[in-house]
């Protein structure tokens, strides 16, 4: 009988204890911070019979564009290559022949960052009052922006924190310690203008622009172990 006894007792210690309860809670944090730079793409367009012609008149078009837009800006300019292509142009004949070489378009764009937001307008009428014919977007963006990042994971934790204690004691229970905690979201929603082609006939209206507020968006999951 006493053997009987012990191994029962050995049997009941070796089975595995029940897990504890836990609870899941999410929390999220939505942030606005106001921008403080601007980022414009705008360029050349050129059309000419051959590659060379359009390549250079693409050249000509941009240099006038950079000059107005240094003479703007002056030790702020902060002006670098977005991208370049030069490429044919088809004509498709209509009863499926081979297509023809009808001319060339070279493409130059440029990106301008100015931190002083009172320029945006200026920089997009004087570029394409200049030789400007494509402005491909401006978007307002924080040139830091790290610490509304951590600002918007600390409340969307905080709450997370919150949610929990609230389950744990509307159940009667108590929060004994903190198992888990994942990062779900954290980034950052910036305004972006689409800009229509310039027009000859508006040159002369200034252009107005509203840097509008950057949305921060965290969100993270608690997993928090609960007890009686």
């Amino acid at each position: 009988m006493a053997l009987m006894w012990v191994l029962g007792a050995c049997l009941s210690a070796q089975q595995p204890r029940p897990p504890a309860p836990v609870i899941r809670a999410a929390g999220e944090a939505v942030l606005f911070a106001p921008p403080d730079q601007a980022r414009i793409e705008l360029g050349v367009i050129a059309q000419a019979p051959s590659a060379q012609a359009a390549a250079e008149q693409c050249a000509r078009q941009l240099e006038s564009v950079l000059a107005r837009l240094r003479k703007l800006l002056g030790e702020k300019a902060e002006i670098r290559t977005a991208g370049y292509s030069l490429s044919p142009n088809y004509r498709y004949p209509r009863d499926g022949g081979r297509p023809e070489i009808t001319g060339y378009t070279a493409s130059n764009i440029v990106e301008v960052r100015t931190r002083a937001l009172a320029d945006v307008g200026p920089v997009i009428d004087a570029a394409t009052q200049s030789g400007a014919n494509a402005v491909h977007g401006l978007q307002f963006t924080l040139r830091d922006d790290e610490a509304v990042r951590m600002k918007a994971l600390q409340q969307a934790t905080r709450r997370a924190r919150a949610n929990a204690e609230a389950m744990a004691a509307a159940a009667g229970l108590k929060i004994v310690r903190v198992l888990a905690l994942e990062q779900g979201e954290a980034h950052l929603i910036r305004p972006v203008r689409e800009l229509a082609p310039a027009r000859a006939e508006l040159a002369g209206a200034p252009t107005p622009v509203e840097p509008g507020t950057i949305e921060v968006r965290a969100s993270v999951t608690l997993t928090v172990e609960v007890a009686q």
